[in-house]
């Protein structure tokens, strides 16, 4: 599935943000994917919390489960990251020191300022929220077990709204300049309704309190069929909401039952396309492919497509996604998987404090590794 929801964000790349299609043809394929990035993101979040909680380790340490987690997506950041200051030099483009070290460490979604959250490569940013709910996730575990599964019911209702108080909040008490001329959003309610790690915690912690009700087994059982219509309906929805509660968490409502469909599916061995090999691998390459399309996109827009006619540019596109799936098959198979084969074991023993099991997961989970 996560492959599945890397696609729209990069059908969003392609048309929103670079725009490869012209004409008629851009316009309509621009509005059909101008709000589906968003609702990925949310999924991705969401998912992240939900499997962390479901496969937690019985006797890990703190310092193995940040070992782990750095492993996963460091690398091949710095992969991502070298390959965009190559492209910025020979382009010739400036390098601003503000951008460059706050995305080389993952810390730029936590300043306020336009394109420094973007900077270097662009999708980097949601790895400094992921970053920052992997060191909180320690924390917010044992505070969510703690929970009654009618107080996990009440949390889990209350996370689903906080998305659109803080959209209400950015509304009417945050200010700023304008983003563009003529228009009235400001970077300040953007950022915070969109970059800013603790807004996006809500979805991750969301994640958390899902997979403890399903756990719990006091979920609903739930479909993949109606689970994905669903989640489709919530995207087309999602895009008819004005432009700034489109951004944020608000699409959690929508993605939170094809997530537990999901898992439920795998419980059970439910027969599924998903589960199928390619699926599965393709699942496994998603991050680095998240990672890297925006490059070539960007790369083709700059030197390629703007000399091209609608027919190449189009080919165009299709190369840079092909481009995008052998570069992160290589990254997955020579970068990621080796390292967290090699540093991503569990600590031993009496190494450092637990962090306490979410349960005796089932054992199709149980080996689920974010």
């Amino acid at each position: 599935m996560r492959f599945i929801a890397a696609l729209p964000v990069f059908a969003f790349h392609a048309t929103s943000g670079m725009n490869f299609l012209r004409g008629d043809t851009g316009d309509f394929f621009t509005d059909i994917f101008k709000d589906t990035g968003t609702p990925s993101v949310s999924f991705f979040f969401i998912l992240s919390g939900f499997i962390l909680t479901w496969s937690a380790r019985p006797r890990d340490t703190v310092p193995g489960f940040w070992r782990r987690r750095m492993v996963k997506v460091y690398p091949n950041h710095l992969v991502a990251f070298a390959a965009v200051v190559v492209i910025m030099l020979l382009a010739s483009d400036p390098f601003e020191a503000k951008k460059f070290f706050t995305s080389l460490f993952l810390v730029q979604s936590w300043v306020p300022e336009i394109l420094v959250p973007t900077g270097m490569n662009p999708v980097a940013w949601s790895l400094s929220c992921e970053v920052f709910f992997y060191l909180s996730f320690p924390l917010l575990l044992p505070l969510v077990r703690r929970l009654s599964v009618r107080a996990l019911w009440t949390v889990g209702g209350l996370l689903l709204v906080v998305p659109w108080l803080v959209v209400l909040f950015a509304e009417h008490a945050v200010d700023g300049a304008p983003i563009m001329p003529g228009q009235s959003l400001a970077y300040e309610q953007l950022w915070l309704v969109y970059f800013f790690p603790l807004t996006r915690l809500v979805e991750f912690v969301l994640g958390i309190v899902v997979a403890r009700l399903v756990l719990s087994g006091t979920v609903p059982r739930v479909g993949m069929i109606p689970a994905t219509l669903f989640a489709l309906g919530g995207f087309v929805l999602n895009a008819q909401v004005p432009y700034l509660y489109s951004l944020g968490g608000t699409a959690a409502f929508w993605v939170v039952p094809l997530i537990v469909a999901g898992a439920t599916a795998d419980v059970r061995g439910t027969r599924s396309v998903v589960r199928g090999r390619v699926m599965v691998r393709l699942g496994e390459m998603s991050f680095a492919f998240y990672l890297v399309h925006t490059l070539f996109l960007m790369s083709a827009q700059r030197w390629l497509v703007q000399d091209l006619s609608d027919g190449a540019a189009l080919a165009a596109l299709l190369g840079c996604l092909a481009a995008s799936l052998a570069v992160s098959y290589a990254m997955f198979t020579w970068v990621e998987a080796p390292l967290v084969r090699r540093f991503g074991g569990a600590a031993r023993p009496g190494t450092g404090p637990r962090v306490p099991p979410a349960a005796t997961a089932p054992a199709p989970l149980a080996a689920a590794k974010d």
